[in-house]
């Protein structure tokens, strides 16, 4: 998908994968202290950098001068003490030469972090032109870490400088961090410091440290290999592989389609060499990592002489990047560079035949993962009047032109890059805490993400050596096709696996399950986001008498043929925030596991009631239990959505 569409342009030009012994003829701070930063109030407030070995460092700071030398290796840090909030102040820092920053605020600090949804700009966002004409907030201060992967932790980022929030500088930043940092400031009247790390399509192994990750027993063998890794000889060895992976030669051209001919859609052709490939997958997960390109798909599909007269719509699911889609030769649809949508082509009436169709695919993968990638199996199918005819599983599969991104890995092929390059050069920078919106990248490692996810939170905490900081994150918002049954879904078992990670002190979590798009994994509404993020660092972060959550499951109990459901954090009570009083997004299970939607209602404050006619003797509910489970009405008084749960511990379909 192309949440990973970011990474490649930039992969090369930004990977470190070497060390550098610099020598130092001047004192030099981090570069994470700039004029016009941010300094965080109420904690001590380290200041580091790099100077000769044994040169002598003086920092002074809203009239405090502390001194130290510099050690064997060249660095320097000194510790002010606590300040209170306020500003403008100057920072001297002196040794053989002399560095001035200037407007300096005490303020609030927090880091921004995560994929995509992080990194999505204001100017992307649904009231971006607006509030960016409006942005002008001189106490805010906004912060951006270059992209880096790093092979080991780096000692510092190579550019970035603190600037004041204005239009010129909002509108390129996170949309999320700045409608945050603006109602925070808003609500607290205290200056406010925004610190953007974030890259598109990455996982959260990749900004967990070696600290952590080298005792995890999924990724302790990668990260070996990451330290064993020969950059000099890497590229010539990973094409060997993808060689060897590809029959023993690079492919360069395209030989299903010539001059507007398309020899791979033709029904005599005989496809009998070619591989076997599961849809819908990505190939990347199917031996063929790294490989960017095209690639033909071809299925048999026999119908019945009714089937095949009725109005039938072949349904793709979603394909990365690009298709072109022929039925028995004759091209009935394409879609360009649209990773993310349904491909629903019409079938011309009498085009299908009675007994054997063929349907051809062609993929044109241009970076990320590529290939026939919907999530669900039921997504792939030829829908013959009323009749769906599934087409997931095995199918005939040639890749045609090749390009291998070999020469240096990406942010995601090994666990800690991100870390190293992007969050290990502003540690211990202080900070009041973080603000995190990932897991997309995740989520078909749901269950993987329940110990990696509060591993990285607890990593971050040492790392900074403060274990209870405020790591605030955004559960996923509703994303793809409504289901018409319940059903399983990955997405759901991330924002369970996210839940759980409140059993960490100092966490809270914002709801977005009401403000995705179905055909968009970024949704443009990231000032209720933002917004939510503020409400929990109220009561997280400054310990604010608030409502700041909406309604959590708590506990069920089962009654004849209905269960009581009891939440908490209901605020003043629960409400159906339409006018319905069927309370929407519920489904219930008896012992076999099957799932009806069911019937609910609110009955108390704290309670509702789920049953289902079919369902004599239940013994799970799932609420909002799908990848979209679409408009959903069960909300606080306060106005906060209910979070997605089940009461079930029954086996997931990640790993």
């Amino acid at each position: 998908m192309k949440l990973l569409s970011n990474i490649k342009s930039q992969c090369v030009l930004l990977l470190i994968f070497v060390s550098i012994t610099t020598i130092y003829a001047e004192v030099k701070p981090a570069r994470i202290f700039s004029s016009n930063m941010v300094l965080q109030q109420g904690t001590k407030i380290p200041v580091w950098g790099w100077a000769d070995n044994g040169e002598k460092v003086s920092v002074t700071l809203n009239g405090n001068t502390l001194e130290t030398i510099a050690d064997e290796g060249g660095k320097w840090m000194v510790k002010f003490p606590q300040m209170q909030y306020g500003g403008p102040h100057t920072m001297t820092i002196e040794g053989e030469n002399t560095i001035i920053f200037k407007n300096i605020m005490i303020g609030e600090v927090w880091i921004c972090s995560g994929q995509s949804n992080m990194a999505f700009a204001l100017n992307q966002s649904s009231n971006g032109k607006e509030e960016i004409a409006n942005s002008d907030y001189p106490e805010i201060r906004l912060f951006i870490v270059p992209r880096k992967i790093a092979q080991y932790p780096q000692s510092d980022i190579e550019e970035g400088e603190w600037v004041p929030c204005s239009p010129e500088a909002s509108a390129s930043f996170s949309a999320v961090g700045y409608f945050f940092g603006k109602k925070l400031h808003q609500d607290l009247n205290v200056p406010v410091g925004l610190i953007q790390s974030t890259w598109g399509g990455t996982v959260a192994e990749s900004w967990t440290s070696g600290n952590t990750i080298k005792d995890d027993p999924d990724f302790k063998e990668k990260y070996k290999e990451l330290l064993g890794l020969d950059i000099k000889n890497y590229k010539q060895h990973q094409e060997e592989i993808y060689k060897e992976i590809l029959g023993g030669e690079i492919l360069l051209k395209d030989e299903g389609l010539i001059d507007g001919v398309a020899h791979y859609a033709a029904p005599d052709f005989d496809d009998s060499d070619w591989k076997t490939i599961h849809v819908p997958d990505f190939w990347e997960n199917q031996g063929y990592k790294f490989i960017d390109g095209i690639a033909w798909y071809r299925k048999e599909i026999i119908l019945t002489k009714e089937q095949a007269q009725r109005d039938c719509e072949l349904h793709l699911g979603k394909i990365d990047d690009s298709d072109i889609t022929w039925i028995n030769e004759e091209q009935i649809g394409s879609t360009i560079n649209e990773y993310n949508r349904f491909r629903n082509y019409p079938i011309t009436t009498g085009l299908l035949k009675e007994g054997k169709n063929i349907l051809a695919v062609r993929v044109e993968d241009t970076g990320g993962r590529g290939g026939i990638s919907s999530d669900q199996p039921g997504d792939i199918h030829l829908l013959s009047g009323k009749q769906k005819i599934f087409l997931a599983g095995a199918w005939k599969f040639k890749l045609t032109k090749v390009d291998l991104r070999v020469t240096y890995p990406g942010p995601n092929s090994f666990p800690t890059l991100l870390y190293n390059g992007m969050i290990n050069p502003i540690v211990p920078y202080a900070i009041k805490g973080v603000i995190w919106y990932q897991g997309e990248s995740n989520a078909n490692r749901a269950k993987q993400y329940r110990r990696i996810f509060p591993n990285m939170i607890t990593d971050w905490r040492t790392n900074w050596e403060n274990n209870d900081f405020p790591f605030l994150f955004v559960s996923l918002a509703n994303y793809k096709e409504v289901p018409p049954e319940p059903g399983e879904s990955s997405w759901a078992e991330l924002r369970e696996a996210q839940t759980m990670a409140l059993k960490l002190k100092g966490t809270g979590m914002a709801l977005a399950i009401d403000i995705g798009e179905a055909n968009d994994i970024h949704p443009k509404d990231k000032q209720t986001v933002g917004n939510r993020l503020v409400l929990t660092a109220l009561k997280k972060g400054y310990h604010k008498d608030i409502v700041y959550s909406g309604p959590l499951y708590l506990s069920m109990k089962v009654k004849e043929n209905k269960v009581e459901i009891i939440f908490s954090e209901t605020g003043n009570g629960l409400i159906s925030n339409n006018s319905s009083d069927d309370i929407k997004g519920f489904s219930i299970a008896g012992a076999d596991k099957q799932f009806f939607w069911a019937e609910a209602k609110i009955v108390a404050g704290n309670k509702v009631v789920v049953w289902c006619n079919d369902v004599k003797s239940p013994v799970a509910v799932r609420y909002a239990w799908a990848d979209n489970p679409g408009p959903l009405n069960l909300y606080n008084k306060e106005g906060l959505p209910a979070n997605p749960f089940r009461t079930d511990s029954w086996p997931g379909i990640t790993k």
